[in-house]
C-alpha cells in the first residue's frame, strides 16, 4: 500500500459549479489547489484525476426519473434544477457526473491500496436526494459512494462523517432506515439555518431508530464547543466499528463564512480529520476518503482543506 496521500485535480473537477454571483463558483478548487501546493507537502501528496461516473452508478443511488430531468436540464441549459438554489446551467449534468465519478475513482483507489487517504476538494454534495436537488448539489455523490462500495467492494458498515455547517439532509434521509449507514453530523442548528433539518431526535427509523447521530450547533460556536461536541462522533465512530469513513468537511463553518454563522478556525478541521484517521487506522485499515463540501469564504476553504490533507498525511 502507498503511503502518500491522494489528491484529486484538474480541469473536469473545476467545472462543477455556476459562476459569478452565485456562492458556489468555479474558483474554488483553483483556490483550494493554490494553497496545497504552497503547503510544502512534496512526495507525501500524489495527484490524481478526474472520472466521469456512468449512468448505472448514479442509479446506485439516484432515480431514473430525476437523473433524465438532470439531463434534460443541462440540455436546455436555463431555469433551476430544484426551487432555487442550483441553476440549470448548460453542462451540468456532465459536470455533476464527473464529481461523482471522481469520488468513486477515490473509494477505487483507496480499496486497491494506492493510498490510505484521498481527498477530492470538489465534493460531498451532500443535499441532492434521491429523486432531486438541492441547495447546489445536483448529485449526491457520497451517497453513490456508500451504494457503490457496498455493490463492488462488499462493505456494509460504512461510516459517513459530516462537519460542513449545512445538514447533510441528502444523506440522513437517503439512509435514515439503514443501519448500516453510520451517521455522524455537526452543523449549525437547523432553526437558523438551510435546510432546517438535523434536529438531535432524528436519530434513524425503523429498524436504524438509534443509529444516527445528528449535534446541531448553536450559531457563533467556535472551536472549543466543536471539539466538546466532537468527542461524542468519536466515541460513536469507536463503538460502531467501520470499515470505511466517508468524511464530507465543508469549510462553511468557519468564522467569516458570508452564508453561515458558526466560527471555527481551521484547526477544527485538522483536528477532526487527525481522529477520523486513527479511527479508520484502528477499525478500517485507514480507509478514509475526505470531500470538500461547502464553504464559501476562499480563504477559509484554502485553509481547511489545506489542513485536512496535511492531518492525513501526518497520520502517515
Amino acid at each position: 500500500m502507498s503511503d502518500s496521500v491522494l489528491v484529486y485535480k484538474g480541469s473536469a473537477l473545476a467545472n462543477y459549479g455556476f459562476g459569478d454571483p452565485h456562492p458556489f463558483g468555479l474558483d474554488r478548487h483553483d483556490v483550494f489547489q493554490h494553497e496545497l501546493a504552497n503547503a510544502g507537502l512534496g512526495d507525501a501528496i500524489s495527484y490524481a484525476w478526474p472520472k466521469r461516473a456512468t449512468v448505472d452508478e448514479l442509479l446506485l443511488f439516484h432515480t431514473a426519473d430525476y437523473i433524465n430531468l438532470v439531463s434534460l436540464k443541462s440540455e436546455q441549459g436555463h431555469g433551476f434544477i430544484d426551487q432555487g438554489d442550483t441553476p440549470a446551467i448548460a453542462g451540468i449534468f456532465d459536470a455533476a457526473s464527473d464529481v461523482v465519478g471522481t469520488t468513486l475513482a477515490a473509494v477505487d483507489a483507496v480499496m486497491r491500496g494506492d493510498g490510505k487517504r484521498a481527498f477530492v476538494p470538489i465534493a460531498g454534495l451532500h443535499h441532492a436526494a434521491r429523486d432531486r436537488a438541492a441547495g447546489f448539489c445536483v448529485f449526491n455523490d457520497c451517497g453513490v459512494a456508500v451504494e457503490y462500495l457496498r455493490r463492488k467492494h462488499g462493505l456494509r458498515r460504512i461510516a459517513y462523517v459530516d462537519i460542513d455547517a449545512h445538514h447533510g439532509d441528502g444523506m440522513y434521509y437517503g439512509f435514515e432506515d439503514d443501519p448500516d449507514l453510520l451517521f455522524a453530523d455537526i452543523h449549525e442548528d437547523g432553526r437558523f439555518l438551510y435546510p432546517g433539518t438535523g434536529a438531535a431526535e432524528e436519530t434513524g427509523t425503523g429498524k436504524a431508530r438509534g443509529t444516527k447521530l445528528n449535534i446541531p450547533m448553536a450559531p457563533g460556536a467556535g472551536d472549543a464547543e466543536f471539539e466538546r461536541e466532537w468527542r461524542r462522533v468519536e466515541t460513536y465512530l469507536e463503538h460502531a466499528k467501520p470499515e470505511f469513513i466517508l468524511f464530507q468537511c465543508g469549510a462553511d463553518s468557519l468564522a467569516g463564512d458570508p452564508i453561515t454563522h458558526l466560527c471555527y478556525t481551521e484547526q477544527a478541521h485538522a483536528n477532526a480529520a487527525a481522529a477520523l484517521c486513527r479511527i479508520a487506522d484502528r477499525h478500517c485499515g485507514g480507509r478514509i476518503v475526505g470531500t470538500g463540501g461547502g464553504g464559501y469564504n476562499r480563504h477559509n476553504l484554502a485553509r481547511a482543506w489545506t489542513r485536512v490533507v496535511q492531518s492525513f498525511v501526518a497520520a502517515g
